[in-house]
């Protein structure tokens, strides 16, 4: 009898240790959950106040980056940990696995499953990341003293406005360094033109870029011309024409009378430029820019970085934790995503498949905020995992990859299997210039009849430089195969 007492108290008393640990990590785990989320708070005030500052330190500059950096981590970490789905949720959502096998080949990005590493991981992880962003703004406590010593910038109405998408997201530190470059006076007796080089990937937002820095108030007051000039393929004739191809964006009608102003010439170079014709163009800018005026050249070549007298300003694209944050404001724009644990979860994966594509974003954030609701977003997931399984399997590739570098890649209609559409060249438009009607959500996603060649809208952006993206397109009817086989274009 003492034996069996003993027994029953020893396995109540387990069970009973058991059910305490669990409670007292289950609590531990919502507690630095909750720390987290404070944390990142207090960072993003830092943030906030400093955007609405002009910086000119640039150790602060690059001190502010890495905050931000480590901000958009810690959202992204919250993330993933708050909007894992439960096994109720996984029964409902059947048609969301129907292409499950493609996962593998679309998520080349190693993405945080806290949930399935269990509770022991997942708290030390987001300890982690609270001590992290704890000890980077105790660090900063310096810095936040000298914001205040540094003047406000101007409030400009496209970059206040309440939605995302209509000002320039997670470049503020780069715009930053560009206007440094730019308001800074070289001693009288420089005699050369100082060049800025902005080197990236195509689409990563050069343009984009250099348009809010010569929209910048203090940049406009600083020169008494901005002039831009578009270089397709270099040849002497450009170079003839120089002084009648460059585009005039601004003139400052205070130092109109003085005709000895500075000028900020942007020249944009869409190939490929040598030396020498370099040096040829550099003669011409000297010989038509006054004293003291400077010159920023934009290109996806690196060979630029060579003819710069500033230091280089290398454009990257956004990092996935950064751009979960865009994708997820321009998705659920006022809604409050923790109120659609589902909806945020299957948003998480379709951003992944995006492939930090601004164009991509902004279709398909439209289309999911133009449909909110659970059957039509599943629908939406199921078909991509589909389509990204079918362009893998025939050309290796992802399709975001293919279009950033203006190669041919397929296209997948939601409507119909059995027709299928090549994109072939993009190129952009002036916001002057007409475009198609047809846009592309409506290719992929409606009900729109096309067939043959025709051009379709991919995206027209609402901030500066306003470009339109447009692409020419080829359907093809799908035919049977018996076995799967690569094809390319």
């Amino acid at each position: 009898m003492d034996i069996l007492l003993s027994s029953v108290l020893g396995d109540l008393t387990s069970r009973s240790i058991n059910f305490f640990t669990s409670k007292v990590s289950n609590r531990t785990l919502f507690d630095v959950k909750d720390r987290l989320h404070k944390v990142l708070l207090r960072a993003q005030v830092i943030i906030d106040e400093a955007m609405g500052r002009h910086i000119t330190n640039q150790a602060m500059i690059i001190q502010l980056g890495m905050l931000r950096d480590a901000v958009h981590r810690g959202y992204y970490m919250l993330d993933t940990y708050i909007y894992q789905p439960n096994n109720e949720e996984e029964a409902k959502d059947q048609v969301m696995r129907q292409y499950s096998s493609s996962l593998s080949i679309v998520n080349s990005v190693k993405c945080l499953c806290l949930s399935s590493r269990g509770d022991g991981l997942a708290l030390k992880e987001l300890q982690e990341m609270v001590d992290n962003l704890s000890s980077m703004i105790v660090d900063a406590n310096e810095l936040v003293l000298f914001l205040t010593s540094y003047p406000r910038l101007y409030r400009q109405p496209y970059s206040m406005h309440l939605q995302l998408a209509y000002c320039m997201f997670g470049r503020q530190m780069e715009a930053q360094q560009v206007i440094n470059f730019l308001l800074h006076q070289q001693p009288n007796s420089v005699e050369d033109l100082d060049v800025m080089p902005i080197v990236g990937a195509g689409h990563v937002g050069k343009s984009t870029l250099v348009s809010h820095v010569c929209k910048d108030e203090r940049v406009r007051a600083h020169f008494s011309g901005i002039l831009y000039f578009h270089i397709q393929g270099f040849a002497d004739d450009d170079l003839a024409a120089f002084k009648d191809e460059c585009e005039l964006k601004h003139r400052n009608l205070v130092s109109e009378s003085n005709l000895e102003g500075r000028l900020l010439i942007v020249i944009e170079l869409i190939g490929d430029i040598n030396e020498d014709s370099w040096s040829r163009l550099y003669s011409t800018s000297k010989e038509y820019a006054p004293k003291g005026s400077k010159i920023i050249v934009t290109s996806r070549f690196e060979n630029i970085v060579k003819y710069g007298t500033a230091q280089t300003l290398t454009m990257k694209y956004l990092s996935h934790e950064a751009f979960w944050y865009f994708f997820k404001t321009l998705t659920f724009g006022s809604m409050d995503p923790k109120m659609h644990p589902r909806l945020t979860h299957m948003a998480m994966e379709i951003a992944r498949m995006v492939r930090r594509s601004y164009i991509g974003a902004n279709i398909l954030a439209s289309l999911l905020r133009d449909n909110f609701n659970v059957h039509f977003w599943c629908k939406i997931l199921a078909f991509l995992r589909g389509y990204h399984r079918i362009h893998f399997s025939r050309f290796d590739e992802h399709p975001c990859d293919r279009l950033n570098q203006n190669r041919p890649a397929l296209i997948m209609r939601l409507s119909t299997s059995s027709q299928e559409i090549v994109l072939g060249h993009r190129y952009q438009r002036f916001s002057e210039e007409e475009v198609p009607t047809m846009k592309i959500q409506d290719v992929m996603y409606g009900s729109v009849k096309v067939d043959g060649k025709f051009e379709v809208l991919s995206w027209r952006s609402p901030i500066p430089p306003y470009y339109s993206y447009v692409h020419t397109c080829e359907t093809r009817e799908i035919e049977a195969r018996s076995a799967k086989r690569k094809r390319t274009i």
